[in-house]
């Protein structure tokens, strides 16, 4: 039983779905997370020397369905009082599916770089420039136009038989459910959304010979779908009549989720990956080339740039250099000098997106001598990955003329909240305190806030005020070498890949 009587019934189960593992949550009517009641199974990501990274679709549907399970049998009798199901996923996945819904392809995944010749091959054939203001979006293998192109020319017979193209959000819906609506959030996701009009973008559907009928039926936060297939409604028969809300991508719900609902706070998130956003009714804003625009709704906007690299990138250099694990590795860290080390790293481990895109791209060490340490390699990690986030910070200050007036930047993500050093070595490159935010699930109660307010149970999730730790000040010294650091690496990028 659940026993907190600050809890408020009824309660909505939230479905995080990550690049390497799912949660499912429980949260009360007010968006309290309800103590000791989540549950979470890992799965495998399937990658290659050519660049992919993709899940089979059936597969990782078993571990959702799991999760569900685990969630479940902790609840009993209380599972009850679940009066709506709340979904967030990894953004920009693609599969193809048949008239069944029976997946033909794998789940590609945002990180698989294979697409991105086909990328390059359509910035050279199209108005680049027109299609990211159209779409929020540019030309990379992360988005749908280079993952269909790729398929069309590798796979043509699977390309030619596929009925419909989806995410995994709206593969969870229509295995389970048999229906799914695709979200404005998830669409914009795509590449292919035409963002101010809300629908797709035909003219580059038609040049990558992709019928309309081929695209999901598209919706809003509150189109829900209701009525599990028979097989799941007798696995979850407390799910079986209430609403399940449409997916939605898992860096909209973490701004949501961590308190940045409006333009005065902005989510810095450190994962698996990275990403800096802000949220707002941004109609009059068009993106400048290295940050994209996406949809949460048919009122908000997340405007930002993200970066394929984050705790993976950590997790990488801790296995290459054989260091203890990172908890036990930060204090050989924290002993040493800003910028001590000489080294400059782009830290590209897979593939760059913004600010400069190039999915190609890979890592890149300067400065190695005899001298360099293990401990080295990894505080210059640390660092390069600060360098990358500074850019992206001058880039949406630029954007939203906000150089007079900065955000507060609320802080959230496995890798970032999990590491001390990193938040001060973030804090200190970027001139700027991090408010560590205490919502450690921030993309699952993002979505569970999203699914409230759709429900009405919440006016309006601006209205919730962040819940946030003390910040990390500024070092202003670290600041000052951090800047020589922060220009050397830009210099090192502008010379192998500008």
């Amino acid at each position: 039983m659940i026993a907190d009587s600050n809890l408020k019934p009824p309660y909505v189960l939230a479905l995080d779905v990550g690049t390497s593992s799912t949660r499912a949550l429980l949260f009360d009517a007010s968006g309290a997370a309800v103590p000791n009641r989540v549950a979470q199974r890992t799965y495998e990501l399937t990658t290659s020397n050519e660049g992919e990274v993709s899940v089979d679709a059936d597969t990782l549907l078993a571990v959702v369905a799991e999760t569900i399970d685990d969630l479940l049998k902790q609840m009993g009798a209380e599972a009850q009082n679940i009066a709506a199901v709340a979904l967030d996923t990894f953004w920009h996945s693609l599969l193809g599916v048949d008239a069944n819904n029976r997946a033909l392809t794998p789940v590609i995944t945002w990180e698989d770089t294979r697409p991105f010749q086909a990328a390059n091959d359509l910035r050279n054939e199209l108005d680049e420039r027109a299609v990211h203001k159209r779409t929020g979006a540019r030309f990379h293998a992360c988005y749908w136009p280079a993952k269909l192109r790729f398929l069309a020319q590798s796979q043509p017979e699977v390309f030619e038989k596929t009925s419909q193209w989806i995410s995994f959000g709206e593969y969870i819906h229509r295995r389970f459910l048999g229906n799914a609506i695709c979200s404005l959030s998830m669409a914009s996701g795509t590449g292919l959304l035409d963002t101010k009009k809300r629908v797709w973008y035909d003219e580059l559907l038609h040049y990558l010979h992709i019928r309309p009928e081929q695209m999901p039926m598209l919706g809003d936060l509150q189109d829900s779908v209701q009525g599990l297939r028979k097989e799941y409604a007798a696995r979850w028969p407390a799910l079986g009549q209430v609403p399940w809300f449409p997916a939605l991508g898992d860096g909209a719900t973490a701004c949501i989720g961590s308190g940045c609902s409006t333009p005065e706070h902005w989510s810095l998130t450190i994962g698996t990956s990275s990403a800096l956003r802000v949220v707002g009714e941004f109609n009059d804003v068009t993106p400048p080339p290295g940050l994209w625009l996406y949809r949460i709704d048919a009122r908000r906007y997340v405007l930002g740039g993200a970066l394929s690299e984050g705790g993976n990138l950590l997790a990488w250099l801790d296995t290459i250099l054989k260091v203890p694990a990172l908890k036990d590795a930060e204090p050989l860290i924290s002993q040493l000098a800003p910028d001590g080390h000489g080294l400059t790293i782009l830290p590209f481990v897979s593939g760059e997106r913004s600010l400069g895109w190039h999915a190609g791209a890979r890592m890149t060490i300067a400065g190695l001598s005899i001298h360099s340490s293990a401990a080295d390699l990894l505080r210059a990690g640390y660092e390069a990955l600060a360098y990358q986030l500074t850019a992206v910070y001058g880039e949406l200050l630029k954007t939203l003329h906000m150089a007079d007036t900065p955000p507060r930047l609320v802080c959230s993500g496995g890798a970032l909240l999990s590491s001390e050093i990193l938040q001060h070595i973030v804090a200190d490159a970027m001139g700027n305190a991090l408010y560590p935010s205490t919502a450690h699930e921030a993309s699952a109660r993002g979505a569970a806030l999203l699914a409230l307010e759709a429900m009405q149970l919440i006016p309006d999730v601006a209205s919730l005020t962040p819940e946030l730790k003390a910040p990390v000040e500024v070092n202003a010294s670290h600041h000052v070498i951090y800047g020589k650091g922060y220009e050397r690496q830009r210099d090192l990028y502008q010379r192998l890949l500008s």
